[in-house]
């Protein structure tokens, strides 16, 4: 008999068959349960009078692209309080996060960057204070139209707010009347001792950190975050003609930044 026909073989060689069909099974079985493997997790936070609602068009983009998506609700009655907000979003994540903030959103992830599961910051026309500064002297820097138009109005009991006559050219410019006027009037009134709040550490010194830019922002002057930006060595993209609310105005170029930073720390 040849050595083609002796017995045994054929055995071997269908068993080497279901083998590798076995493998191949438990990759798959193994692929489904970790489809990704990249950074996934997405947490954003708003600004000073403004709340969680105008992240809907970026957060309909990332979770289309599928990201894990989390908005921070914080309630702007300290800035200690919303850092905590922050840290307490940030304890219910299942892994490695990327940080997005707005405007003075940006001053309290600065501080609340310092968790471990922190491993990227996107700061969205936001303040980026260094530790042992505050936002407010920071705006002093590069002061902006809000800041010399007196708009800024405050309660008696220390919260403030914009003019809902003025809030549309100063804050929304580039937002549609109707839509600016509602933000206007749904406003989340911020205590104003937030804007003085001394930063103690500063997370984007030791983390990688973006910075979008709005062109014609008149809330914070976008030669203030441009300052920011390259002080912190960030990764910049500006927008031209965006105003303060870029982020409501243009979801698409926002999420696109934050895709980036999280493709970007998952190599």
């Amino acid at each position: 008999m040849s050595n083609s026909m002796k017995p045994g073989r054929p055995v071997r060689g269908i068993r080497q068959s279901v083998f590798a069909f076995l493998l191949l099974l438990t990759c798959g079985v193994l692929s489904a349960q970790n489809p990704e493997r990249g950074v996934r997790n997405i947490v954003l936070v708003h600004g000073a009078w403004a709340d969680g609602s105008g992240w809907r068009g970026v957060y309909d983009i990332l979770v289309k692209d599928g990201y894990n998506v989390t908005i921070v609700q914080e309630p702007e009655t300290s800035f200690q309080d919303d850092v905590t907000a922050v840290k307490r979003i940030l304890a219910l994540q299942d892994g490695p996060s990327i940080l997005v903030a707005h405007s003075y959103g940006g001053a309290i992830i600065t501080e609340a960057s310092t968790d471990p599961l922190v491993v990227g910051l996107v700061y969205v026309a936001a303040h980026m204070p260094d530790a042992g500064e505050k936002e407010s002297d920071d705006g002093k820097r590069f002061p902006s139209d809000l800041a010399k138009s007196g708009a800024i109005k405050k309660t008696p009991d220390g919260f403030t707010y914009i003019d809902p006559a003025q809030f549309h050219e100063l804050f929304a410019a580039d937002l549609p009347s109707d839509q600016a006027a509602f933000m206007a009037r749904s406003q989340v009134l911020n205590f104003a001792d937030n804007f003085s709040a001394m930063i103690t550490a500063a997370a984007w010194r030791t983390k990688p950190s973006w910075m979008v830019v709005a062109g014609s922002d008149r809330t914070i002057n976008p030669d203030l975050e441009r300052w920011y930006a390259n002080r912190a060595h960030s990764h910049t993209v500006e927008i031209a003609g965006a105003s303060h609310a870029v982020y409501v105005s243009h979801p698409q170029e926002v999420a696109d930044v934050i895709e980036s930073a999280a493709r970007a720390v998952s190599k």
